[in-house]
């Protein structure tokens, strides 16, 4: 540490940015670490706190899940039905009596704004349920007290908590993918930026631990010597990372993300991830170190005597043999019109197809640079691209440092691409339209005109059955769609013959013909005034075609809206609403019905309102590890670059003795870094597009070529390649000491 302080401010400069990068690097690591450990406390806490039945018990209980605009809203219904205790879930004292509700605090912030919502938890609110009874702070969760004849298909209630986990917040075989993924696009740049800044100008101090040999001492105080720097560097970063990564919890605790809810404990880190992070980085940087000043110390001369480099070694580069090979096995067979989905070795090939090219793009780039720039060099006629290319030839290895972040975080992210595209499949429906079914009686006249203008919302319609006295009566019935003709094209794939202001039957080809519905029979449906319209079957027909699932498969009649008598309803009728089905216009327009009818049941027809928030979640988290692999790309980006700059000074001081300009400088050190960039991020998109592409061939979904993902990618390689050239140029200082010759 004394040779470090004593040694100018160059060596104070590379110790900071050593620091610097590893506390960066240690954030970024605690953070991905603790991803897992905010799920798992969060499914701990639902588990312990699931309703188990019994056979004997003095309560019953009945549990209903309803959505509350796109979030999940669960209710458990408790009644007693004789004296004695009974048990109690975490987070409250006891359980509610009949007339009273315990409710989570966001639940309690609903009701208290919103004095229309107040139908969901009928009684009076007693309590708010502490944070060990709750998955999350923004979790609708109620425990509402009633009498046991108001509930029907109740159990007898046993007790609170289960070995077993229930209601994940992500499920088990998706949260495997989202590991490996997070994998990807974290760790493995984790590893690479954490190595470079243990290499910071090495060059510069293996020349110095030569010198230190030279003149006379061991090579294992040289190794501990240059050990010493460089472990601690790391673990003065370490340290300020976890720091900062435990600040920044306490404040993203209690901002979440869109989904994701969390308790600051449920983020801080345990004890094997701060382990990891004080001892691990420490740890690979010490064997960062040893490797390289391995040369400085058995051969200081040869480091001292500045020399040709030997070429970078080309193993690295047939790991691209067998990864392309199996992903683009994989692609090939889809193009032949094979589906090699469903085939259980490729829940391992694939994967591990992945990381063999992430490793090719890796160690391939530096041989493939050195003999591009070689090529380049000799047929080249430009003095700046001549000198750019010689000195990308010499030290391949230099550049690979500067854009290998750059190049893993465009192959992470068509992996993400395909990750989020499989799971949107998996998740939602995949027609073009989403359908959202309530009952007319729980809705207002105002708050179906405000629900049909609702933003997103395209159409709407009704749904009746026809009426019969009783539903034993095994009576000929049908349903009626009551809508105009442009409604009833919003809600199918095609409309043909449609008449307004006319009965019609309705006929889709691809389900069976309603046999009750015979031209000439008469079907009456029961209003909400009480009187019957009676409706004829007749001759006319409007051939349509529905999309599956939808509540416009199966009805019969069309009926148009004008029919019905003025101020009146169908009763039990069901109000249907039409959107886009894609994720944020579901949210959105599940968001503004719980707003205007927070009491109504709402049915998303065809998804699970679980699976959306699911999604949710999903998408947070990627984002949250695409953010973080940006960071870690674009510091190492940054640090490599700055490292480069104080690292050639004294070659650039040599050319600018020699006379070249600083135009031309500039143009060299710009050449330099774009053009392993270029090469790797091409490669990065050809890779990553076909590795993206057998993950969805593999996983059976209706999607197997990203096609429309293909000009983000390039858009994003371009604005990477223009930034990485503009922020190149100020590396070139306009003035130049000549000490820096001398002193070499």
């Amino acid at each position: 540490m004394r040779l470090l302080l004593r040694s100018g401010r160059r060596a104070r400069v590379r110790f900071l940015l050593m620091a610097f990068g590893s506390a960066l690097g240690v954030a970024c690591l605690a953070a991905s670490l603790t991803i897992p450990t905010i799920i798992a406390a969060s499914d701990a806490r639902v588990t312990i706190r699931s309703v188990q039945s019994a056979k004997n018990s003095n309560a019953v209980y009945q549990e209903f899940l309803d959505p509350y605009g796109s979030q999940p809203l669960r209710r458990i219904f408790i009644a007693r039905t004789g004296p004695g205790p009974l048990p109690v879930p975490p987070g409250i004292k006891e359980l509610p009596r009949a007339g009273e509700a315990i409710v989570s605090p966001k639940l309690g912030e609903i009701l208290a704004a919103n004095p229309h919502a107040a139908g969901l938890v009928p009684g009076r609110v007693t309590g708010t349920i502490a944070p060990p009874g709750l998955a999350g702070p923004d979790e609708l969760y109620a425990y509402i007290g009633t009498s046991p004849d108001e509930l029907t298909g109740a159990a007898a209630l046993g007790h609170f908590g289960t070995e077993y986990m229930q209601h994940e917040l992500i499920e088990p075989s998706t949260l495997d993918i989202l590991r490996f993924t997070l994998g990807c696009i974290v760790l493995l740049p984790l590893v690479i930026f954490l190595s470079v800044c243990a290499r910071l100008s090495g060059e510069s101090r293996a020349r110095r631990l030569a010198a230190l040999r030279l003149v006379g001492l061991s090579a294992k105080d040289t190794l501990r010597v240059n050990a010493g720097e460089i472990v601690v560097a790391a673990f003065v970063g370490a340290l300020v990372g976890l720091i900062g990564y435990l600040g920044c919890n306490e404040v993203m605790a209690r901002v979440g993300l869109p989904g994701l809810h969390w308790y600051p404990a449920d983020g801080r880190p345990e004890g094997v991830t701060i382990a990891v992070c004080l001892l691990g980085c420490p740890a690979l940087a010490w064997a960062v170190g040893q490797i390289s000043a391995r040369r400085a110390t058995q051969s200081p001369i040869s480091v001292r005597r500045t020399g040709e480099g030997k070429p970078p070694k080309k193993y690295g580069t047939f790991l691209l043999v067998p990864g392309l090979g199996i992903i683009g096995g994989y692609c090939l067979l889809s193009a032949l019109g094979r589906d090699p989905s469903g085939d259980s070795g490729s829940a391992a090939l694939v994967p591990g197809a992945v990381l063999l090219t992430g490793a090719g793009l890796v160690f391939g780039l530096a041989p493939i640079t050195s003999w591009l720039s070689k090529r380049l060099a000799s047929t080249s006629k430009s003095l700046p691209l001549s000198l750019a290319m010689r000195r990308t030839e010499v030290d391949p290895g230099g550049a690979l440092r500067v854009v290998t972040g750059l190049v893993l975080l465009v192959f992470g992210a068509s992996l993400t691409q395909g990750v989020l595209i499989e799971l949107d499949q998996v998740s939602r429906r995949t027609a073009p339209i989403q359908e959202y079914s309530l009952p007319v009686s729980q809705l207002s006249t105002q708050q179906r005109t405000q629900l049909t203008a609702l933003s997103g919302v395209q159409a709407h319609g009704l749904i009746a059955p026809s009426w019969i006295p009783t539903v034993e009566e095994d009576l000929p019935r049908v349903q009626g769609v009551i809508a105009t003709c442009a409604q009833l094209a919003a809600f199918t794939k095609t409309t043909h013959g449609c008449v307004d202001n006319k009965v019609l039957r309705i006929k889709d080809p691809t389900f069976l013909f309603d046999e009750d519905a015979r031209p000439g029979a008469s079907f009456p449906f029961l209003l909400n005034s009480g009187r019957k319209l009676v409706v004829p079957v007749p001759q006319d027909v409007v051939t349509v075609q529905a999309y599956e699932p939808s509540e416009f498969v199966g009805p019969s009649l069309l009926i148009p809206p004008s029919l019905l008598p003025q101020g009146t309803q169908l009763a039990d009728s069901r109000f249907v609403l039409v959107s886009a089905s894609d994720p944020g216009t579901v949210r959105a327009v599940l968001d503004g019905i719980g707003a205007i009818a927070p009491t109504a049941s709402v049915e998303p027809v065809g998804i699970v309102i679980d699976s959306l928030a699911q999604l949710t979640v999903i998408r947070s988290l990627l984002v949250v590890g695409m953010v973080l692999g940006l960071v870690i790309g674009v510091a190492a980006f940054v640090v490599s670059v700055a490292d480069r700059a104080m690292e050639r000074r004294g070659q650039v001081t040599a050319l600018a003795l020699l006379g070249a300009r600083a135009g031309t400088l500039r143009v060299v050190q710009v050449v330099q870094v774009v053009l392993p960039l270029v090469v790797g991020l091409g490669a990065a998109i050809v890779t990553g597009w076909l590795a993206e592409s057998s993950y969805l061939i593999t996983g059976g979904g209706a999607v197997h070529w990203d096609w429309e993902g293909l000009p983000l990618l390039f858009a994003c390689a371009l604005g990477v390649v223009l930034a990485a050239a503009v922020a190149s140029v100020p590396m070139v200082r306009r003035h130049i000491d000549p000490e820096h010759i001398r002193r070499d």
